[in-house]
């Protein structure tokens, strides 16, 4: 309260105007009590003793006690009186609040603090007009001096009671200016906030037409570059630009404008635009191909004047005509690739289709390949004729080939390093290179077809095979730049085999098919004899004579197939005599082994099949043919032994070949057709509907589908089963013959006397068959096999017969009538011998369990084993 200036300014002053001392107008007045007083020093030794008793600590609260201190002489006295209790009891005052401030632990006890404080301010405002007026009741001076005082303070009071209202009314007004302000303000807030939504409405709009601005002149670039574009491609002297990094640059726009007109087809005149930029791209695409086929002609023209000049020497010939194309070949290469990249063919491009500029590419290559002709194949022309009309490959076929294809694979290659030069990918090369072969074709052909030896086709295609064709089971990958002189080859290679297959058919139609032998060829068993002579004079070495003794065979069956590799031989490569070996086979036999060494993996494996089976076959009629030859000049048994000898020789050599199965050849059979036309016709029921489709309906009137499966190794496994059979039978029939179903029904029949029949039959029988197989088997697996097939079969037959014979006699079947055997396993010879006794007798007549016992551990690892004792394969 005694801080506000506003308070002091209406207190009476003491001191005059012009005394009082000059404050800064940003200081407040001091009041009237506090102003110094100049008698101060003089009087301070009459206010010790107030002093003494205002500082008595124990008065903190009212006015002192009275004392008999000198009276105040003036106010200053008494103001210094007065301003020593004050600053006493404030000090007090300090002390109490701040022990107040330490019992303030929780909200209650700031609100209790706080409520005694405003109490103690509202007394402290009273307190120093009240203490003056206790200390002023008590003179008449003082009194007075305190009516003016109070008079003073009732003005002051007065002033400032209208003064608070002025205050108040000011701050009612200022309120309302507020308030009117403030609703100002919240008007002013909206309003903003609406033009701050107008603008940020604005602004979106300014930025979607920016984007839709920027997105018209992103559309617009792609119609805009038409015009600059069309003016510079008709320009004149616009092809002078092609090499030129801008014209690259500028074909590349058009690729992007012909890309967004194709992506954008719903677009006002995409279509129109898109025509006049293709137009454009092919007029920029032909001014590269001008250029290109200009460039390449100058070099050209530049070499062949040089040529025409002066003779020149092959080094000197081969460096003008590659060295002089390297020099501008890396710039025209990268012109030529602005074309090929906008040949190739899109990713859902159908397979074939190619792309709308394959066509100016097609020209490069063309043009390329004509100019490069010119100059390349006439000097490959000259040499091949050159290599032709060498006496050492004049007239030697195999040669020739070695050397011109030696030459021509050498350019072909010298071809392709230029090439990668030029162009990028094979696309167009080997078109090229075909084309550079053709001096070797011209001459090789006509030498193939003309070739009438087999064993010069065969060499020429194993030349062809093992040093140009690629291996297709090699598992590295060729290099895409490495050339592939198999393309080229391939014609070659397919002429050698077409002029092979088709000599093979030819031997194996006059030399197999149509063979007729002669009749010494036929002479069996003598030329079996004729070859063991043959075969083993001066080779067979001494044996002893004793009777027990085995000799070895003197032309022995290959323990594995032959596969003839050359034409001359040496004898003992495969550990037998070959020569011995194939002159004892007919020769319809050893000209087809001979043929399937030949030609096997020379040609297409599903040729050689194919082949194989025709060759199998004839040569398998041809043996039939020979053997019936043979049974009509000799006995069926020399011929059944000489198909079961060269069927087996046959089907143990083409499992070397791997004949794989053929395909049945599916064919339709009108036979059936006409022969019920020419019924119906006959019948007169030609024209009867139902006739007709009763017909249909049976099948009568369809052709007939005809699967002929021509597969030479069931066909062999079935013809030798088939003589086996007829050999071994024919043996057993004629030691059964007592025995025939025909002689059992006589009456009168004696079965003892037929049994001893057959047992006499069988001792000569047994020695013939021998003999036979002796002069035709050098196996003895084989022929013990036979004889034991014919044993079997000799025992089955007598017990149909046994069985037969005692029903007759009306014993039981095939277990009456049985007697005991005597211990020398003999029975009694007034009976019939039982199964069992006639089984031991014919095992000891035959004696194969004995020999094959005896010989086991001879013949286990080179017998053939090919036939069973049943008579099967």
């Amino acid at each position: 309260m005694y801080d506000d200036a506003s308070y002091y300014t209406f207190l009476p002053s003491a001191v005059p105007q012009e005394d009082r001392p000059s404050t800064p107008k940003h200081q407040r007045r001091q009041s009237l009590l506090k102003q110094p007083n100049e008698d101060q020093q003089a009087n301070d030794r009459a206010l010790e003793p107030i002093e003494e008793s205002s500082a008595n600590p124990g008065h903190d609260a009212g006015p002192p006690k009275a004392t008999l201190s000198r009276r105040a002489q003036s106010y200053t006295d008494f103001h210094h009186a007065a301003r020593t209790v004050l600053d006493r009891d404030s000090s007090s005052k300090h002390r109490k609040q701040a022990r107040t401030h330490e019992t303030i632990k929780d909200d209650l006890d700031f609100s209790d603090w706080y409520d005694s404080l405003e109490a103690d301010l509202l007394d402290a405002s009273h307190e120093e007009y009240t203490y003056v007026n206790s200390l002023l009741l008590g003179n008449s001076y003082g009194e007075s001096l305190l009516i003016s005082y109070c008079r003073d303070y009732q003005k002051q009071l007065e002033l400032s009671s209208a003064h608070l209202d002025t205050l108040l009314s000011n701050t009612t007004d200022t309120l309302n200016l507020l308030s009117s302000l403030s609703n100002s303000f919240k008007a002013v807030e909206a309003q903003t906030t609406n033009f701050q939504k107008q603008c940020e409405g604005l602004v979106q709009e300014q930025r979607r037409l920016t984007q839709l601005a920027d997105g018209i002149n992103q559309n617009m670039k792609y119609y805009s570059f038409l015009e600059p574009v069309t003016r510079r491609l008709n320009a004149p002297g616009a092809g002078s630009l092609v090499r030129s990094e801008e014209y690259s640059r500028m074909l590349a726009r058009l690729d992007e404008c012909l890309e967004y007109m194709a992506a954008h087809p719903k677009h006002r005149e995409a279509a129109t635009y898109r025509s006049r930029y293709r137009l454009l791209m092919t007029r920029g695409l032909t001014l590269i191909r001008v250029n290109f086929v200009g460039g390449l002609r100058e070099i050209s023209s530049d070499v062949t004047k040089r040529i025409a000049d002066r003779q020149l020497n092959e080094t000197t010939m081969s460096a003008l005509l590659y060295a002089k194309f390297r020099v501008g070949a890396s710039e025209l290469k990268e012109v030529a690739q602005e074309i090929r990249k906008r040949a190739m063919r899109a990713p859902g491009a159908e397979p074939g289709a190619e792309s709308e500029y394959q066509s100016l590419m097609n020209e490069l290559y063309t043009s390329y390949s004509a100019t490069r002709g010119k100059l390349v194949i006439p000097l490959i022309r000259k040499k091949i004729g050159d290599i032709s009309g060498a006496p050492s490959t004049s007239k030697e076929l195999v040669a020739f080939a070695r050397n011109s294809i030696g030459y021509t694979r050498e350019m072909c290659s010298s071809e392709n390093d230029l090439w990668r030069e030029w162009f990028e990918g094979n696309d167009g090369l080997y078109d090229f290179l075909e084309s550079a072969c053709e001096p070797l074709y011209d001459h090789l052909r006509p030498r193939i077809i003309h070739e009438n030896e087999i064993l010069k086709l065969c060499e020429l295609c194993t030349l062809l095979q093992t040093r140009y064709m690629h291996d297709q089971e090699d598992e590295e990958p060729m290099d895409a730049n490495e050339l592939n002189f198999s393309v080229l080859i391939q014609p070659a290679l397919e002429d050698a085999q077409t002029r092979l297959v088709f000599r093979t058919q030819a031997i194996l139609r006059d030399e197999i098919e149509r063979y007729k032998p002669k009749p010494d060829v036929l002479d069996y068993p003598a030329n079996n004899r004729k070859v063991s002579l043959s075969g083993t004079k001066g080779q067979r070495p001494a044996t002893s004579g004793r009777k027990g003794s085995i000799a070895e065979p003197t032309t022995p069956m290959p323990k594995t197939p032959i596969i003839v590799e050359g034409g001359d031989l040496p004898d003992g490569q495969w550990g037998f005599d070959t020569q011995a070996a194939l002159q004892g086979w007919y020769p319809t036999l050893r000209k087809a082994i001979w043929l399937l060494s030949r030609i096997y993996r020379l040609v297409n494996s599903t040729v050689f099949d194919d082949l194989a089976h025709q060759i199998v076959h004839q040569t398998t009629l041809s043996l039939h043919h020979a053997s019936a030859l043979i049974s009509a000049s000799r006995t069926p048994a020399d011929a059944h032994l000489f198909l079961i000898k060269h069927l087996l020789f046959l089907k143990q050599q083409i499992v070397a070949f791997d004949i794989e199965y053929v395909t049945p050849d599916i064919s339709f059979d009108f036979s059936g057709l006409s022969a019920t036309f020419y019924e119906l016709r006959d019948r007169g029921g030609f024209f009867d509907p139902r006739n007709l489709w009763r017909n249909f309906g049976g099948g009568k009137l369809l052709p007939k589908v005809v699967e002929n499966m021509l597969d030479a190794k069931v066909e062999l496994d079935g013809r030798l089963r088939a003589v086996i059979t007829a050999f071994t039978g024919a043996f057993a029939d004629r030691i059964l013959s007592p025995l025939e179903e025909k002689k059992v029904a006589k009456k009168g029949f004696d079965a003892i006397e037929a049994v001893e029949a057959v047992k006499r039959v069988a001792d000569d029988e047994v020695r013939v068959l021998r003999r036979k197989l002796e002069e035709y088997l050098d196996d003895k697996r084989t022929r013990e096999t036979l004889v034991g097939a014919v044993q079997d079969l000799v025992v089955q037959g007598y017990e149909a017969f046994y069985e037969s014979w005692m029903r007759e006699k009306g014993e039981g079947g095939g277990g009456g009538g049985r007697r005991g055997k005597s211990r020398k396993g003999k029975g009694r010879e007034d009976e019939v011998w039982d199964v069992d006794m006639f089984e031991e007798w014919a095992g000891a007549v035959f004696r194969v369990a004995k020999v094959l016992g005896k010989e086991e551990d001879v013949e286990g690892e080179g017998g053939s084993g090919s036939v069973s004792r049943s008579g099967s394969v």
